[in-house]
């Protein structure tokens, strides 16, 4: 296809060409007439004559040969480390005394999928997917957390505090939460929207993911979306007797992970290292208390504001009609 500036595109090419072959124009003349260079008038002239209309099209700038290419040999020996290894273009420069940018170049050429694109344990490409409405499943998961001591931990005093701090035992500030210790991230995530739920509990036990997915379900529930199915990894606190009850008496069906394989709740495991990167672990908080107040303005920007890829740059909560304009 022509360039923006192109004087030419092929049907001015065409005319070109059968003024000169045809009509016997000179080249003078019908570069003039063109607005084009004398060898351009030349070479669309000649090539009508050899291909025919045909030749009107643009050819590829690849050259005919390539004397300094990568050996097939070496290629073979680049493909078969990354199939068999699954190691990246730097990796296995290094191995093979090569440029990175050389394996690079090789693996675009025989279209090698990238790695963020495999499963790590198979080596087959990721089976992406996504419902096609809110609602039909949401991932549910938790996410352990060290809590910040007061006066801040070791990003604001250092390694040597954050050593001294996470040898002592925790204890409670006004009877609320501990300020040592760990705490965990119940979060519920729409597979469709990815409009997210997320609380800070003190334990993971079945009496608290139960207690958790009370409230979130009346979360969902306020923005319009009825549960159909939840999928949880195989954790102690999913597997109750509780937690399948109560679920089933709401009319939710239970779905659980393979096991050892994360990527199937890939979605609220993206969630949470978008949270720790942007909340948790964003700035050098003064105390647990400080982190902890800054979840809910988190929250609020990742569902109504902050622009999210897979959704092509929307948010959460532009595909959640019943909650958009919502607490803009």
């Amino acid at each position: 296809m022509p360039h923006a500036n192109a004087p030419l595109t092929e049907l001015g090419r065409l005319r070109l060409a059968r003024c000169v072959v045809e009509d016997g124009w000179s080249l003078r003349r019908a570069a003039e007439r063109f607005q084009v260079s004398h060898n351009t008038a030349a070479r669309w002239a000649r090539r009508y004559r050899e291909y025919g209309p045909a030749g009107m099209s643009d050819r590829s700038s690849r050259p005919h040969r390539s004397p300094r290419r990568t050996p097939a040999p070496m290629e073979r020996r680049v493909l078969h480390l990354r199939v068999k290894k699954r190691w990246g273009p730097a990796r296995i420069a290094g191995r093979l005394g090569l440029v990175p940018a050389t394996v690079h170049k090789v693996l675009t050429r025989h279209q090698v999928p990238r790695l963020a694109h495999l499963d790590r344990g198979t080596g087959q490409p990721v089976r992406r997917y996504e419902k096609a409405a809110p609602g039909e499943l949401v991932h549910v998961d938790v996410k352990k957390l060290g809590n910040i001591p007061d006066g801040g931990g070791w990003r604001v005093h250092g390694r040597r505090v954050g050593n001294r701090n996470s040898q002592r035992h925790p204890r409670t500030v006004g009877g609320r939460h501990p300020v040592l210790g760990y705490s965990y991230l119940h979060t519920a995530l729409d597979d469709h929207s990815r409009l997210a739920y997320t609380e800070i509990l003190p334990d993971e036990t079945r009496d608290s993911a139960v207690a958790f997915w009370t409230r979130a379900q009346q979360f969902f529930t306020r923005a319009g979306i009825t549960v159909q199915r939840v999928i949880t990894d195989n954790g102690s606190c999913y597997r109750s007797r509780l937690w399948r009850d109560t679920l089933t008496h709401a009319g939710i069906k239970i779905k659980k992970t393979r096991p050892y394989r994360p990527q199937t709740n890939g979605k609220v495991e993206r969630y949470h290292r978008t949270l720790a990167d942007e909340w948790a672990y964003a700035r050098p908080y003064s105390s647990e208390t400080a982190r902890r107040a800054a979840l809910p303005n988190w929250l609020h920007m990742y569902n109504h504001h902050r622009s999210h890829t897979a959704l092509g740059g929307h948010p959460p909560a532009s595909r959640v009609p019943n909650l958009c304009g919502q607490n803009s």
